[in-house]
């Protein structure tokens, strides 16, 4: 054994058992100093290659209905509560498509339609059918919702639309949610999540770091997640946003973010984990790049629902450079 005791370990558990990291372990890898950051990234990615291969999943995602969200999740500039400059507005049919096409044109396999609501109501379910059925008429892409919290009966509406996959992210440890959010609960995301997993849709579920949470709840996080076994992780950072309750935070630091990108493909050995919102702020492009040597499997390509992201020819680009392929269509279906 090493001085890294749980770099050890985890090489034993994780790339040679493909099993992954307890919430204890992943504490003990958060707390590795950063002297063991080179080692714990080349060991990360040692496991996405072994136990996800080299694909990386492309996905594009378009705001369907933004703003004016009566939630008051502290991260969000989408929330109505509180003095943002975000203002509601709805987008037509015609620009979905024409949003799917161009997500497409990068190689991605996936389009995600997201909407800044509590839970879809029946406009916005009938806003969503129509656009997905004009996208699979041109579009050969993956379509895949963030809607809310769902009642049973959407969940069942949009499995038959033939939505492959449902983004409900909770966020943050449970332990540590009511200081992000007070409107609902994580127990009611759990549920909309274990409804979607019932009706055989695929389940993306991650959350935001650098919200006040304690290394121990960041790791509690990682073992939530791992416990609810989702098909999808999307690891985003937070941006603070001017007028919202967490605005005036720090953002996680290079390391820091690396540590936890590396920590949560161990605990999630065959998950695919997406690099999701602040990272261009959080770890920049030499970060980004690292990250993608670390464990990371999937990236987010184009501008965020209302933050601007790296143009998508730039992570095409790296994507290339670093010898990665896009993961073909049908091997998403």
């Amino acid at each position: 054994m090493t001085r890294f005791d749980i770099l050890d370990t985890a090489r034993q558990q994780v790339l040679e058992a493909g099993e992954g990291l307890s919430g204890e372990q992943v504490l003990e890898v958060l707390r590795l100093p950063d002297d063991a950051l080179d080692p714990l990234l080349a060991l990360a990615h040692e496991v996405r290659m072994r136990w996800c291969g080299p694909e990386v999943e492309v996905e594009g995602i378009i705001s369907l209905k933004t703003g004016g969200c009566p939630e008051d999740c502290h991260f969000c500039s989408q929330s109505g509560l509180f003095d943002s400059p975000v203002r509601s507005a709805w987008l037509d049919v015609p620009s979905l498509v024409e949003a799917a096409k161009q997500t497409a044109k990068t190689g991605a396999t996936e389009f995600c339609i997201v909407a800044a609501v509590r839970g879809p109501n029946e406009r916005l379910m009938a806003q969503v059918a129509a656009g997905i059925a004009a996208i699979k008429d041109e579009v050969d892409i993956n379509i895949a919702c963030s809607l809310g919290m769902l009642t049973p009966e959407q969940v069942e509406q949009l499995a038959a639309m033939g939505v492959h996959r449902y983004n409900h992210n909770l966020e943050t440890a449970r332990s540590h949610f009511p200081n992000v959010v007070t409107t609902h609960t994580w127990e009611e995301r759990w549920e909309t999540l274990r409804l979607v997993r019932e009706a055989g849709m695929e389940v993306c579920c991650g959350g935001i770091l650098g919200m006040g949470e304690t290394l121990e709840q960041r790791a509690e996080f990682a073992g939530q997640l791992a416990s609810l076994t989702p098909d999808e992780v999307p690891l985003n950072f937070l941006n603070p946003r001017p007028g919202t309750p967490f605005g005036d935070l720090e953002p996680v630091s290079g390391p820091d973010a690396l540590r936890a990108v590396a920590a949560f493909r161990l605990a999630l050995p065959r998950t695919v984990l997406r690099f999701a919102g602040g990272r261009e702020i959080t770890l920049g492009d030499l970060g980004a790049r690292r990250g993608l040597l670390g464990g990371i499997n999937a990236v987010i390509v184009g501008n965020y629902l209302t933050t601007l992201g790296r143009p998508a020819e730039t992570d095409i680009d790296l994507l290339g450079e670093l010898q990665m392929p896009i993961k073909a269509l049908s091997e998403t279906i």
